[in-house]
């Protein structure tokens, strides 16, 4: 498919979509949705979001079940989350056979074996501007059209700066790192308008089927896998206006596109596009001004991968026994 074909077929308004309909839709199609935040110290924001999605999308039936994965949080998660309706685990206590990394694709990965739904919906709990679009908008392309598998959500990024905001100043990796490296080596990719959103869905007959980065190449390591195996056409992104967070100091920002560039490296040696001749480094200095001098301290980032969940024997046991057995494998 054509990239502009694409964007003006595959490219939606949350306007277009409404719970009501979408929900009626649901129900005749017999689908069921599961609904997923990762968190990690996420007491200020987490309370609000569930409130607003127990309201607008879990008691009008829209989604059929809610968890939060949660990667030891240290503050007061646990304690808000529990008291809400809604089911809070640490992503260590999944599948402890398999060990445990630390990262945000090691809850993404490990949800899918606890979830039931035929959609799974994943969404970042940092959103201070929460709104049950962010979660319908992202549905609707999936209940609607068969042929869609997987939808981003996009916005406009402003930067926070002490009480004021930057317009479209904030998503600095996506906008510095990721972008020119996509219009570089998968340019059929570079109308993807944020390809680091922590907001997006999908069907599980194809999540199941894809490896996990551990950490915070997760989501441009979907991204490329969707689209070498299935083609640009199954990719869908929808509007939803506007996204307030907390960003992320520079130092911060710099580890993150670390582990980012080394799972965008996997990618392009895995399908033919880059040879790389040596193995990448692990070990990211970050350096530090303080007191008047220069710190530098040696970080180990990996980025490891897990493989898809049909090929876990737990997974395809649990699987055995329910409606929802793994669908063949992507070919």
């Amino acid at each position: 498919m054509d990239i502009k074909e694409w964007y003006k077929k595959n490219t939606f308004h949350y306007s277009q979509f409404n719970v009501e309909k979408l929900l009626n839709l649901k129900n005749k199609k017999g689908l069921t949705i599961s609904l997923c935040f990762p968190t990690l110290n996420e007491a200020k924001t987490i309370g609000s979001i569930l409130k607003v999605v127990e309201r607008d999308l879990y008691k009008t039936g829209l989604v059929d079940e809610v968890f939060v994965i949660d990667s030891d949080s240290t503050d007061l998660t646990h304690e808000i989350v529990k008291s809400s309706v809604f089911k809070f685990i640490k992503h260590k206590n999944i599948l402890k056979n398999y060990g445990t990394f630390k990262g945000k694709g090691e809850a993404l990965w490990k949800s899918i074996f606890i979830t039931k739904g035929d959609l799974i919906v994943w969404c970042d709990a940092d959103i201070e501007n929460f709104n049950s679009r962010f979660i319908y908008g992202i549905l609707g392309p999936l209940i609607e059209n068969d042929k869609i598998n997987f939808v981003k959500a996009f916005y406009r990024r402003p930067l926070k700066v002490h009480h004021s905001y930057i317009k479209e100043e904030g998503g600095r990796v996506t906008e510095i790192l990721v972008k020119p490296i996509l219009n570089l080596f998968y340019p059929q990719l570079s109308m993807i308008f944020q390809p680091l959103a922590g907001e997006y869905a999908g069907r599980r007959s194809l999540f199941e089927q894809l490896p996990f980065f551990t950490g915070y190449g997760v989501e441009i390591g979907l991204l490329i896998d969707i689209y070498e195996k299935m083609g640009l056409e199954a990719i869908a992104q929808v509007d939803v206006l506007r996204r307030i967070h907390r960003n992320q100091p520079i130092s911060s920002l710099s580890k993150m596109s670390f582990g980012i560039l080394q799972a965008i490296f996997q990618k392009l040696q895995q399908y033919n596009k880059l040879i790389l001749v040596g193995e990448l480094n692990k070990i990211f200095r970050k350096v530090d001004y303080i007191n008047k001098e220069y710190i530098i301290t040696p970080v180990k980032i990996i980025e490891k991968s897990r493989p898809p969940m049909i090929e876990v024997k737990e997974y395809i046991l649990k699987n055995t026994f329910t409606e929802n057995i793994p669908s063949k494998k992507i070919t």
